[in-house]
Order: C-alpha cells, then sequence, then structure tokens
C-alpha cells in the first residue's frame, strides 16, 4: 500500500523539473506583481490566467494557477508596507503595522518579516491539508445527497455572514442570488431547460469562468473608472536599510502557529476568504499580546500574524474545495473551475480515484513558498517601480484580459457579453455594498444544491424528513439555524447599541 511519505516523494520528483520549475518562478512572480498592484485581486489573476492554462498539462496547468494564487497573496503586502495601499483586501491589516514600520525607516525589515510570515503560514496549512484533506474525503463518503444539499446551503450562509461587513442580509441575498443564476439552462438529472425565456444561447446556462471575470475583473474596472482613481504615489520617506532579525520570529513563535492554524480554518469555512483570515488572526495576537499598546503603530507581532493568517487560508481554502468540491475561497472557487477543465474531478472519490492528487497539491504550495521567500525581498526595487503604473495605463490591459479569457475558453461571443453583464452586475452591487464572494459560490454550488434536492426527494419517494432525520443532516441544519439567529441577534443587538 503506497504511503503518505511515497506519495509526497513521488509528487516532489515530477514538479521540480526543469519546465515545472520554470512555471513556478514565473507564475509566481507574476503572481507577486499582480497582488502588489491595487485593483488587482489573487482571484481576478487566477482566473483571467486560468483562461490561458487550457493548451497545458494538468499538473502544470494547476501548478501554474496556485503559484498565482501563493504569489498573489503575498504581493499584496508590498504596497501595503510601502504605500500603505493593501494590494488586495487580503492584506489590509498588513497595511496597519506594515506602513508605521516602512515609515520609521524599517521597511526592509518589514518586509522581510512579512515574508518570513507569509511563507511560515502557509507551510501551517500545507501541514494542515496533509494531515486533514484525506480523513475528510474519507468522511465526506458517508455523505448522501441530503448531507451534499444542507453542504451547500451551509456554504452560502456562512459565506453571506462573514463577508457582509456586518449586514448578513446583504450577504445572503448575494448568495441565493447566485443560486438562482445556476438555475439558469438544462438541470442535471433528466436535463430539462429552464429559465431560457426562449433563448437558445442560455440553454447551456451560465459559465462559471465568464461569470467570474465579470464579477471580479470587468467590475474592478468600471470601479476604478468611476472612482477617477490616479497615479498611485510612493511615500515620500525613503526607508532605511536595517537588519533583517530573521532570529525575531522566534519570539513570535506561539503568534506565529496560532495564526496559521486560525487561518487555516478560516479556509475551510466556504467562500470565507484570506481577508478574514488575516483580520481573525490580528484580532487574536492582538488579545494576547504583551504589547498590544504597539498594534497599528508599527508592531512587528501584528504585522506577522497578519500575514501569517492570510497566507494560511490558502492551503486551508483547498481542503474543502479538493475534498468536498466546496470552495474555502473566491480563488479556490476559480481553482475548482479550472480542476474540472483539467480533468479532475474535486470531491468525496478524490482519494479513490486520483490518491496521490492532495499530496501533489501540497508540494505545489511547498515550491510557491520557497519562490515567495526567493523573490519576495529580492525583487522590492522593481515593485517600487511597477507600483507607480497609473491606472488609466493599467486598466485597459485588465479590460483586454477579461475580453480575451472567457473567449479563448469556448470561442463564444456570448460568453464575452456574460462577462460584460456580469461585470456591470457586480459594479452595481459594489456600489451597494453587496460582497461578490457569496454571488460567486452560489453559481458554484448551485448545481449542487438542486441535484441533491431532487435526488433525495426521489430517493425518498417525495419525504422530506430524511433531510432533517439523518444525523449528518441534522447537524448541519443545526448549524445552518444557529449562524442564521446568530447573525440576527448580533444585528439586532448592534441596533439596539446604535440606538
Amino acid at each position: 500500500m503506497t504511503s503518505t511519505f511515497d506519495y509526497l516523494s513521488v509528487a516532489l520528483f515530477e514538479l521540480t523539473q526543469p519546465m515545472m520549475l520554470f512555471h513556478v518562478v514565473w507564475a509566481t512572480v507574476l503572481g507577486i506583481f499582480v497582488g502588489s498592484l491595487p485593483g488587482l485581486t489573487a482571484t481576478m489573476g487566477v482566473a483571467l490566467l486560468t483562461t490561458l492554462t487550457y493548451g497545458l498539462e494538468r499538473d502544470a496547468a494547476i501548478l501554474v494557477l496556485i503559484c498565482m494564487y501563493v504569489g498573489a497573496i503575498y504581493g499584496g503586502s508590498r504596497s501595503a508596507i510601502l504605500l500603505n495601499i493593501p494590494g488586495t483586501p487580503a492584506s489590509a491589516a498588513t497595511s496597519l503595522d506594515g506602513y508605521p514600520l516602512a515609515m520609521a525607516g524599517k521597511a526592509k525589515q518589514a518586509m522581510t518579516l512579512a515574508t518570513l510570515g507569509s511563507a511560515l503560514g502557509t507551510i501551517v496549512g500545507i501541514v494542515l491539508l496533509v494531515l486533514i484533506a484525506p480523513p475528510l474525503a474519507a468522511f465526506a463518503l458517508k455523505f448522501g445527497a441530503q448531507e451534499f444539499f444542507w453542504l451547500a446551503v451551509f456554504g452560502i450562509i456562512i459565506s453571506g455572514q462573514l463577508t457582509s461587513n456586518g449586514n448578513a442580509l446583504k450577504g445572503h441575498i448575494a448568495g441565493f442570488l447566485g443560486l438562482a443564476v445556476a438555475m439558469i439552462g438544462s438541470e442535471g438529472i433528466h436535463a430539462h431547460v429552464r429559465f431560457d425565456f426562449g433563448f437558445q444561447p442560455l440553454s447551456g446556462g451560465i459559465g462559471l469562468i465568464p461569470a467570474m471575470v465579470g464579477v471580479f475583473g470587468f467590475a474592478e474596472v468600471l470601479t476604478t473608472i468611476a472612482s477617477r482613481a490616479g497615479v498611485i504615489t510612493e511615500t515620500t520617506e525613503k526607508a532605511r536599510k536595517g537588519p533583517s532579525n530573521v532570529f525575531k520570529l522566534l519570539s513570535y513563535r506561539y503568534t506565529i502557529f496560532r495564526s496559521g492554524v486560525i487561518g487555516t480554518v478560516v479556509g475551510i469555512l466556504p467562500g470565507v476568504g484570506e481577508d478574514i483570515g488575516a483580520w481573525a488572526s490580528y484580532a487574536a495576537a492582538r488579545a494576547r499580546s504583551k504589547e498590544r499598546e504597539l498594534f497599528g503603530k508599527g508592531s512587528e507581532e501584528g504585522l506577522i500574524a497578519a500575514e501569517t493568517g492570510n497566507s494560511a487560508v490558502v492551503p486551508g481554502s483547498l481542503i474543502p474545495a479538493i475534498t468536498l468540491a466546496v470552495p474555502g475561497s473566491a480563488a479556490s472557487a476559480v481553482l475548482i473551475a479550472a480542476l474540472f477543465i483539467h480533468g479532475v474531478r474535486p470531491g468525496p472519490m478524490i482519494m479513490i480515484d486520483q490518491p496521490g492528487f492532495i499530496y501533489t497539491v501540497a508540494i505545489m504550495l511547498l515550491l510557491a513558498t520557497v519562490a515567495i521567500l526567493v523573490f519576495g525581498v529580492t525583487l522590492t526595487p522593481v515593485f517600487v517601480s511597477v507600483l507607480k503604473i497609473p491606472n488609466h495605463y493599467l486598466m485597459p490591459i485588465v479590460f483586454t484580459l477579461c475580453v480575451i479569457g472567457p473567449y479563448a475558453i469556448s470561442q463564444r461571443l456570448f460568453d464575452v457579453w456574460v462577462m460584460v453583464a456580469f461585470g456591470i452586475l457586480g459594479f452595481i452591487l459594489r456600489q451597494m455594498k453587496y460582497p461578490m464572494p457569496p454571488l460567486v459560490l452560489g453559481i458554484i454550488l448551485g448545481t449542487l444544491l438542486d441535484k441533491s434536492l431532487r435526488r433525495g426527494l426521489i430517493i425518498s419517494d417525495g419525504d422530506i424528513l430524511p433531510f432533517f432525520t439523518r444525523p449528518i443532516s441534522a447537524f448541519f441544519v443545526v448549524l445552518v439555524l444557529l449562524v442564521v439567529f446568530g447573525g440576527l441577534f448580533r444585528r439586532r443587538k448592534q441596533r439596539f447599541q446604535e440606538e
């Protein structure tokens, strides 16, 4: 019987071939640049790059996307520290202490600590991925149609709850809007066409990639135009060279471990994302710190906690994505689509059909981590110059990629119009403060929810009781009710305090 060590050894050998290492280098560096440029998110980078990996071999394509993901989440810290402008939402917590450190002449030290924190956070997540994913996949084999239905409902509810900035109703509305979009086209059991309104191109449904590129890419272009964002300016104070103080990390080892675990757990929650992982880790570090008065004013511990937390979400989000086909973040949602494109079917059967795949992903994450360690600090001068690119030069390039990407996959002009429509929809929803991850998660989970509901009713001959009486289903029902009523209670308490 093949052991975990054997799977990891084979994956390491296959992924350290020269061409694979070349993919690691360029994809990670590109990801760092994408993450460091404000307005270009990790999700957008992965979505756009997915459309360009169609001709690559399976492992090479997935390796490229994972390196883009890891590099972009890390890259957001560059602009957060140097310019106080988070490159990605995940780096907002990083700017609280990173920029004050840079202004105090410790930019190099801050970037070194951020780099090491990101690497260690990813490594903690990788270890937990290897430990948790196989038994989770084995446990998921006990899931029936009823359990998968409630899993999909729970994913939508928890995503809307945690990404809606205090207004859970908007998060839930966005999630169920995504579910409604997923109902368009041929249903999965009898291939009956629904909600096409007599328009033949809709009979095939709405493609995930065009919708996602529109919501995260074209919507960002429209938002930038509407905000009339100008040239990004560099801080007037120059960072003085200082010692890296790598050994300082030893004094923050508990913070690093705690933040890594928190980030991984947050990543496992469907659709939550790296920004929540960063803030949760930052809050936990501040609550237990002996120097909490420094947080927000240049705390090295706060910087390390934020970067460790957001990076640990990356492998954490891949745990449910691979074993349950439920994305832990918006970027991992794109990765699920890419896996299907390249012949991998994530879900409970992954450990039976492709038992070594989880370990291959772990090695991919490890190689990406080594790459950010190598390029993180060495390319700092280049980052500073690239950050000066005005948005009126950058956004046309993003728009061009938004058009080329969806068309390249299907060769259908209809998908370009889908991208435009969802870009406009995403822009309008953003202006109204609706979160986007629940919308995308709803599109992804819509098929699973629809099939599971109708399949469960067919098995039970129309009886709805098994959805509530089966043990695992009952557990998910309780979870959903706790999340919903807990959110209502917090909202009511918040309104009472405001009054």
